[in-house]
């Protein structure tokens, strides 16, 4: 059995995203039924949308980024009741089985995490549908509890955003002594710049343009340097413990690579492939440093980073937008014209047509 969910979709590379009605599975013993009030736009949202990945199958509803109340719960599920407040990030299911699931790292799994649109559901191969919904049917363990502490609207982009910035610095043990740089103030590299300050490092912004220091010691940073400046550039050669390099398009990491201590990692969380112009080995060869990546987070470390936001009072930066919006949205994504995460409320879905 389904039932009927309005949404908005893209129903082909090139169309603008546009109102469509879809179906949503009968909920299952471990499912949880979400009504959504808030899903943030990422940028993967535009890749997808626009088949920038190749893979892409339409129609097609984005968004995993999101927020909402817990209308009904399977006769199973026994962590939500109706009326939690509760979030869905960017997979709703994995095999459950492999190595990385059984260590809580399901964006890892060996088979493949089915992830929350653009996928195919691993029982039944219906297609997953995204945020951008008036509902969403979600199995229990990927679904997260958000806390009253938290403001559910910029709350939202934590689930993408969020994590994508907390888990590298988690894994890589960031903390205090420890000097750490971001590359890019986006919706990446705001919360970057939040977490690494919180967890008690030394915090630097890389930024290709002038005029954003105000704005990043604003958001945690301790210094800013202008990569394009070669003597600022000079004068953090081989300063860093860490880069987390948040910056979504193709660009020269080698400059970065200079600034890095001995043993020191410079990590990617941008799917930036192929990488050009290429690495020169020796930077790596003769200080012993890694380029490395990261990939969102397991569920429990994604509800470990929504309770330290509780805890540290940590949000995303958002501008509200209604859905009728999503496309000019985009665009202004596209131009860095947004501080730092567009939210869609969903209760302007309603208005739609």
């Amino acid at each position: 059995m389904t039932f009927n969910v309005q949404g908005f979709a893209a129903l082909s590379a090139d169309a603008p995203l546009a109102p469509h009605n879809f179906v949503r599975r009968d909920p299952r013993d471990t499912d949880v039924v979400i009504d959504i009030l808030y899903c943030g736009v990422c940028h993967s949202d535009i890749h997808q949308a626009r088949n920038e990945w190749h893979q892409s199958i339409y129609p097609m509803v984005p968004g995993h980024e999101i927020i909402g109340h817990v209308k009904q719960v399977g006769a199973k599920v026994t962590g939500f009741k109706v009326g939690d407040t509760v979030g869905v990030g960017c997979m709703v299911d994995s095999c459950q089985h492999c190595e990385s699931c059984a260590e809580s790292l399901e964006q890892y799994c060996e088979e493949g995490a089915t992830m929350t649109y653009n996928s195919h559901d691993r029982h039944d191969n219906m297609m997953t549908y995204g945020g951008y919904s008036e509902q969403i049917v979600v199995s229990e363990k990927f679904v997260l509890r958000v806390s009253e502490k938290l403001d559910i609207k910029s709350a939202a982009p934590l689930l993408c955003a969020g994590i994508t910035t907390y888990s590298p610095l988690m894994h890589w043990k960031v903390g205090k002594g420890h000097k750490v740089a971001i590359v890019g103030l986006g919706g990446l590299g705001h919360m970057g710049l939040k977490f690494a300050k919180a967890l008690g490092a030394d915090v630097t912004l890389f930024t290709r343009s002038q005029g954003k220091e105000q704005e990043a010691y604003r958001l945690g940073a301790d210094h800013v340097v202008l990569s394009t400046d070669a003597e600022q550039m000079a004068a953090v050669k081989s300063h860093f413990d860490f880069i987390l390099d948040t910056v979504p398009n193709p660009h020269d990491l080698n400059p970065y690579l200079d600034t890095l201590k001995r043993d020191g990692t410079h990590i990617l969380v941008g799917l930036i492939e192929p990488i050009e112009p290429a690495l020169h080995s020796g930077k790596l060869v003769m200080g012993r440093k890694a380029v490395a990546g990261s990939l969102i987070g397991g569920i429990a470390e994604t509800q470990e980073m929504l309770d330290f936001c509780a805890e540290h009072d940590i949000s995303c930066d958002v501008e509200m937008i209604d859905m009728q919006d999503i496309n000019g949205a985009y665009e202004r994504m596209l131009k860095s014209d947004v501080k730092y995460r567009f939210v869609v409320d969903m209760a302007s879905l309603k208005n739609a047509g």
